[in-house]
């Protein structure tokens, strides 16, 4: 039964991957093994083979399915959107997340797309350092993401702290990208009536949220750019101050969808496929992981919207949900590719209706 799944699968998945027939199986085998392992170790992996096949033979073909494959830096993304159904426009999630193994660092830039019911990697890019991104690293993973969905697909872009200049703002602005960005209570600014200020001396004395427009200046040789401000005082009495160039009344109630991301990480780690279980360190092999990990929390939270439809997901005493809408997917899928798993992939079914071949 399994193999005839990844059989149908592969068939989902041809008219949109360029791939032979023997290296479709085996992606359509990495994509349904990490679920089922909940790991993306391919030593691991290699185990979920349902054939009389060698353990050893598999772990080989899995190595050199990472050696020889290259299927671009984006060729998951549409599939992504394709799979969960999802309408333009929607909030993506901007972040960074590292890990190390062994002395290597792993710094990945990645931009997700959240929805009321789905957090999903969209796009990244492999760092070749560890730390922060540089503006020259975000603009360029913004243009692929634009020249790929457009500008008219974002509702709003969130990002934290760690997301500020002005160059990176101003491009936002001039491309048309709504954004709600988390700003240091350092920042300089210049006042409407023309005082430059420091924004924690400005906002010292709030209490409620209060919103406000002022100019972000950057290098001499750059002019300001006008932004509208929000803050208020969060836990601790620390401010929370958000810079967007959409209206300040909306910034803050945005801003709390950026937590979505950091779920996000969890699902692809520790509560879910475990990522940093990988011994993968080379940038390209790395992308075509995370594009394989993509299209399963795909499949994991669409199988949960299937499973849930309409209804209301349970919740315990503190107001959270019990579980995860991404792990409602995932122990589903669990469960049917060791009961049905000709059922478990019922939702693949969806990109056929749309979508262009990815090479």
């Amino acid at each position: 039964m399994i193999q005839q799944a990844l059989a149908t699968l592969g068939q989902t998945l041809f008219p949109h991957i360029r791939l032979s027939h023997s290296r479709m199986e085996t992606l359509c085998l990495l994509i349904v093994a990490m679920v089922s392992a909940r790991t993306v170790n391919l030593s691991h992996l290699a185990s979920e083979r349902h054939t009389t096949t060698k353990i050893a033979s598999t772990y080989r073909r899995l190595q050199r399915f990472f050696q020889h494959v290259d299927l671009g830096s984006d060729w998951s993304a549409r599939l992504v959107v394709t799979l969960l159904g999802l309408t333009a426009p929607w909030h993506l999630c901007l972040d960074r997340t590292n890990w190390k193994i062994g002395c290597k660092d792993v710094n990945i830039l990645m931009l997700a797309v959240v929805t009321r019911r789905h957090r999903v990697p969209l796009m990244w890019t492999v760092l070749d350092k560890a730390g922060t991104s540089d503006t020259d690293q975000r603009i360029a993973l913004m243009r692929r993401y634009l020249a790929l969905f457009g500008a008219t697909s974002i509702k709003i872009l969130l990002a934290d702290r760690e997301f500020i200049g002005v160059r990176w703002l101003r491009f936002l602005n001039e491309n048309n990208v709504p954004f709600v960005i988390r700003v240091k209570a350092g920042l300089n600014i210049v006042t409407e009536d023309g005082r430059k200020m420091v924004l924690k001396s400005l906002l010292r004395r709030c209490r409620a949220a209060r919103q406000f427009s002022a100019c972000f200046t950057g290098a001499k040789s750059d002019p300001p750019l006008k932004l509208n401000f929000a803050a208020k005082r969060i836990k601790g009495k620390e401010l929370l101050i958000v810079a967007s160039n959409a209206p300040a009344h909306l910034a803050l109630g945005a801003y709390r969808k950026r937590w979505a991301i950091e779920c996000l990480f969890g699902d692809a780690k520790t509560r879910g496929l475990n990522l940093e279980d990988t011994r993968l360190t080379c940038p390209r092999k790395l992308g075509l992981l995370l594009g394989i990990v993509a299209l399963a929390m795909a499949w994991a939270s669409k199988t949960a919207s299937r499973l849930i439809g309409a209804a209301k997901m349970p919740r315990k005493k503190h107001g959270y949900y019990a579980k995860s809408w991404f792990r409602v997917g995932l122990d589903q899928i669990r469960r049917l590719l060791r009961t049905d798993p000709i059922a478990a992939i019922e939702p693949w079914r969806k990109i056929k209706l749309k979508g262009a071949r990815v090479v």
